[in-house]
């Protein structure tokens, strides 16, 4: 779900990469990784592993997000800026805007990059054409543009597949383990999350249906991974931040940068409000609690366990 805007690191055998779309399974010589409807950013296709390519397939139904989607983004992060006094905190990489052209139905998708060029090409067009009217100081080099593209199309070819044949002959033919992973929070999510400080897509776990086109009764188990404290990056309801040494200690000790936007992450106690509500939607089979090791040093630990509202408990996340 989503696109590049969402950082994980992955250590394996004491070497580190930053993933933003790849799937962390892409490591894995023995494991196939698909990049399902999401939205594909196609600069990203760069990183330090061997043979990498004979094992990445791609959905053809994937959006595609342009140069322009970028500088919009920012665009708009400087509006909101200028109009409320506050911006969303977005990272910047043109998700929102490619998710609006796709709710417009203007959107194009690796399908479209794929099959008939001209076509693509006049398409390309009128989408930058509506977002020059928009804002009118983006500069879009469309020709320029077009040539890059044409190139990444010829590169990713031999990866893109029928997403849902693809998910259907994995689920029915011969026995497989199938790991979904899903980027960004429950509280990240554009309809159960602290809108409007949220993602552009839904990263709860029915985006595994809406995503890859997997039935729910293919669904097995569902594991919630959570630190043992709570952090966010960018502006939003925080209760149980600390802006103390407390908040610092966390920050510093558990290494918490962005790593899409190298932005520190706030940090504060656990929140279980918070968890229990994202179980509330996701329904997990189990928990990986991370990051204990973090606390160590700390003489006593806090947890949130309740919220309330005009004075009384409230037994829901508000």
């Amino acid at each position: 779900q989503g696109g590049n805007n969402a950082g994980h690191t992955v250590v394996v055998d004491g070497k580190e990469y930053d993933f933003h779309l790849f799937p962390s399974g892409i490591i894995n010589p023995k494991a196939i990784s698909f990049i399902g409807k999401t939205i594909l950013e196609l600069d990203l296709i760069i990183c330090g592993l061997k043979d990498w390519e004979k094992r990445l397939i791609i959905s053809d139904r994937a959006h595609i997000v342009f140069d322009f989607h970028q500088a919009v983004d920012g665009l708009q992060e400087v509006q909101r800026q200028a109009q409320e006094g506050k911006n969303i905190g977005t990272t910047k990489k043109g998700i929102g805007p490619t998710y609006s052209s796709k709710a417009a139905r203007t959107g194009l998708r690796i399908c479209d990059l794929l099959s008939d060029f001209d076509e693509f090409s006049s398409r390309f067009k009128n989408l930058a054409q509506q977002y020059k009217s928009m804002f009118p100081t983006l500069e879009i080099d469309i020709e320029g543009q077009l040539k890059k593209l044409k190139g990444y199309a010829e590169k990713i070819r031999p990866m893109v597949r029928d997403g849902v044949y693809f998910m259907y002959e994995a689920l029915h033919g011969s026995p497989k383990k199938i790991l979904v992973e899903g980027a960004n929070a429950a509280l990240l999510d554009i309809d159960f999350g602290t809108y409007p400080f949220v993602t552009s897509s839904n990263c709860t776990v029915g985006g595994v249906c809406t995503g890859l086109g997997v039935p729910p009764q293919h669904v097995g188990d569902v594991y919630g991974v959570v630190k043992a404290y709570t952090t966010r990056v960018g502006i939003g309801a925080f209760p149980t931040e600390q802006i103390n040494e407390i908040g610092d200690l966390l920050q510093s000790r558990g290494h918490e940068w962005g790593v899409t936007t190298g932005r520190k992450r706030r940090c504060g106690w656990l929140d279980l409000v918070i968890l229990k509500y994202a179980h509330m939607i996701n329904g997990f089979t189990a928990l990986a609690l991370t990051k204990l090791d973090i606390l160590d040093v700390l003489d006593e630990i806090k947890i949130g366990v309740a919220y309330k509202l005009g004075g009384k408990r409230i037994p829901y996340f508000p």
